[in-house]
């Protein structure tokens, strides 16, 4: 069966890219600690180079969702006892996920759905534990910037309303199979104790979306048409100037904020 994934070729289409160090991949499963009830959910699992340590490390269910038919199929014959679910993940129903119970959630993230991938997850599976994540290394930056640096955008400022995040560790192309032409790094996800989620997302992801559109504009400028002395007593109340830049509000300004646009 190992011959058998060896020869399988890379889709550029699907962003493929497979591990093939068993060091890293010990060490990003070890980032995701599952406790003994926890659902594991990996994204992406490819030849199953990460797979193989997360079939060690957990005592519950282990469910792995791969959009390569001929993946999935091996993976399936490989480890009979695991779910193995063919599908998009993109498309899954991220909010299914919170009637069983606590879950974990790992994966090395294709570049170009990591960033939609973390931001559907992060907001709508509730009984979310832990979240470790490898991604592009410009996207863990974001994922993990400060307010008021260049890497600080709308991704940020969403995905901190939701969790804790924390930049692990990078990981060069010389591991994966074809080589990528960028790092990556491994990022971890903590959620926030429900009291610190938004209560409306939708104002929220529709306020961060209006603002970053235009970063560089003043957010006075920004919200001309939405202005009103209900969001001028924000600004008055929290004493920030309107001069301000979207990068300059912290995530839970922005949280608060879209509370009264």
């Amino acid at each position: 069966m190992a011959d058998q994934t060896n020869r399988h070729r890379a889709k550029k289409s699907l962003g493929q890219n497979f591990l093939k160090d068993p060091n890293i991949c010990r060490k990003i499963a070890d980032s995701l600690a599952p406790g003994a009830d926890d659902l594991v959910i990996e994204i992406g699992p490819g030849q199953g180079a990460l797979t193989e340590h997360l079939v060690e490390a957990v005592t519950g269910r282990l469910m792995v969702i791969e959009k390569d038919d001929s993946l999935a199929d091996a993976l399936a014959a490989r480890w009979p006892s695991i779910e193995v679910m063919q599908a998009d993940a993109t498309r899954f129903p991220w909010e299914s996920l919170n009637d069983n119970g606590p879950c974990r959630i790992i994966g090395n993230l294709p570049y170009n759905v990591g960033s939609k991938l973390i931001w559907d997850i992060v907001s709508r599976v509730t009984t979310l534990e832990r979240a470790v994540f490898m991604v592009q290394h410009e996207v863990a930056l974001r994922l993990t910037a400060e307010p008021s640096t260049k890497a600080y955008g709308g991704l940020t400022a969403w995905v901190r309303n939701f969790c804790r995040t924390t930049y692990l560790f990078k990981v060069p192309p010389t591991v994966f199979r074809p080589q990528p032409k960028v790092d990556s790094a491994v990022v971890r996800f903590d959620p926030l104790p429900p009291g610190e989620r938004p209560e409306d997302p939708e104002a929220l992801a529709r306020l961060i979306k209006l603002l970053f559109q235009q970063r560089r504009k003043q957010i006075s400028t920004i919200l001309k048409k939405h202005w009103s002395d209900h969001v001028q007593s924000w600004f008055d109340e929290k004493g920030i100037k309107t001069g301000l830049r979207p990068e300059n509000l912290t995530p839970e300004q922005f949280r608060s904020l879209s509370q009264r646009v």
